[in-house]
């Protein structure tokens, strides 16, 4: 089995159920010693923001099932709170958070709306052949 050293994660949704399942990757990965890098596109670059965090909610076809997950996820020991996710991610020294250029501009996001765990703004190109064909693997969301 060839070892992954490098991820690269693309995602685009900023539904908090739908953004549990990529960040949980890394910060497994990160936790065993893999770089892990993430662009956030489209929706998802509003969750770089403190504005996006607090308002992301769950999607629509789970939204009653919001306290249930919530009450699974404080039972197996994991984060309920996106702020919290982030900080462990950062915390491992081995995540990067990019926000995409294009939906920052689309989303009015710039670089001072940045929450401190975030690397900055990128361009998507520069993420697709620095990060992407770089990577181990790449994987989207």
């Amino acid at each position: 089995m060839k070892p992954l050293n490098k991820i690269a994660i693309i995602v685009r949704e900023d539904a908090f159920d739908r953004i549990l399942t990529p960040l949980t990757f890394a910060f497994l990965e990160a936790r065993k010693g893999v770089e892990v890098d993430l662009l956030f596109t489209l929706w998802a670059v509003r969750l770089l923001t403190a504005s996006g965090l607090e308002s992301a909610a769950m999607s629509p076809g789970h939204a009653d099932e919001e306290q249930w997950l919530l009450e699974r996820l404080q039972r197996d020991g994991e984060p309920t709170d996106l702020r919290d996710f982030f900080a462990a991610l950062k915390q491992t020294g081995k995540v990067r958070l990019h926000g995409c250029k294009y939906a920052a501009m689309t989303f009015d996001v710039t670089e001072a709306d940045l929450i401190a765990e975030a690397e900055g703004i990128v361009d998507p190109g520069w993420f697709l052949r620095e990060k992407c064909l770089n990577a181990d693997h790449c994987q989207y969301f």
